[in-house]
């Protein structure tokens, strides 16, 4: 028995930051990013719109793909880091949107890497019999948690939400392996407190340090070596290899960690999916976006093995392999 995804769906906002907007607000320009991060535009909430919406437009979507209803699901779980409220959960509101009860539904936090710690839970939860069929969702709105005055980070995080269903099958298609790491040594490489959130169409100033606070070049290091070293040991742990990769879709962070860590794989960049250009990076949200483009694209076969793999604040990573 295993897990097999069998409905994927997205959805981001509609207001759109390209680079030159954001060169009116701080002191930045459009080559300075696309240079150091491959990010020319991202979507990002305003005041009036909530996350939750986002992720049941997703969840939806990923249900009619894989021709379900809410009924049929047995858990619902949900990565974020982004939640209206501490409690309950964003889970439960989904739960109750989606119109459904008296089934598991609770949030993962792993920030960037919280998709694949979700894809973790679920793999364990399926494989071992208890439930047959999950809704896994990774959604995120770092766009509220910066500070428009930093333009080391304001240039980076966009919002979105992505949706997974999986499904217990007894074939050999599906997740084959998953492994998740972390080293909360690091946590200061990449952190935000608790606290107020402010999109970027509000009024008000912040203060240096509110907001996301990232050591760029220490993280760029860490990230490449960690999202290699995982890969690597998921597809060890599935009895494969590097060069059996047809696919990988790494969380969306930066194009130049992207590239870097597929040189370590030895993967063409032709074999990996990325929408770091047009989202820029959506958290927990970014690995299930850009999956669901790939899917919808054509670009995922039966039987391809596909690689998820990311890496954030915790500091967390993972990766998981899945024989589609």
């Amino acid at each position: 028995m295993g897990a097999r995804i069998i409905g994927t769906g997205s959805a981001v906002p509609s207001t759109c930051l390209t680079n030159d907007d954001l060169a009116g607000r701080v002191d930045t320009n459009h080559k300075w990013i696309v240079t150091r991060t491959g990010i020319q535009e991202r979507r990002v909430i305003r005041k009036d719109e909530a996350l939750l919406d986002l992720i049941h437009a997703a969840s939806e979507t990923a249900l009619k793909a894989a021709g379900l209803s809410a009924q049929d699901l047995d858990v619902i779980l949900i990565a974020t880091v982004s939640g209206e409220y501490a409690f309950p959960s964003t889970a439960c509101l989904l739960q109750t949107r989606l119109g459904v009860d008296n089934i598991p539904a609770f949030d993962v936090a792993a920030a960037c890497a919280g998709f694949v710690y979700g894809m973790s839970v679920a793999h364990s939860y399926l494989k071992s019999g208890e439930y047959n069929r999950i809704l896994l969702v990774g959604a995120d709105a770092l766009s509220s948690m910066v500070n428009w005055g930093d333009r080391t980070t304001c240039v980076l995080f966009g919002d979105g939400a992505g949706a997974v269903v999986l499904e217990n099958q007894s074939n050999d298609r599906g997740l084959l392996s998953t492994v998740v790491e972390s080293s909360g040594a690091l946590w200061q490489l990449l952190h935000v407190r608790s606290g107020l959130r402010q999109t970027f169409d509000q009024a008000g100033e912040q203060e240096p340090d509110w907001g996301i606070q990232m050591r760029g070049p220490e993280l760029f290091k860490v990230a490449v070596r960690a999202l290699s070293d995982v890969t690597k040991k998921a597809l060890e742990k599935a009895g494969l290899a590097p060069e059996d990769i047809k696919l990988m879709v790494p969380h969306q962070a930066n194009l130049r960690i992207i590239q870097a860590v597929a040189d370590r794989l030895g993967a063409s960049m032709d074999k990996v999916h990325c929408n770091v250009d047009r989202f820029g990076n959506t958290s927990a949200a970014s690995i299930p976006i850009a999956l669901d483009e790939a899917v919808r694209a054509g670009k995922v076969h039966a039987d391809d093995i596909v690689v998820l793999n990311g890496c954030g604040g915790g500091l967390t990573w993972g990766a998981s392999v899945a024989r589609w």
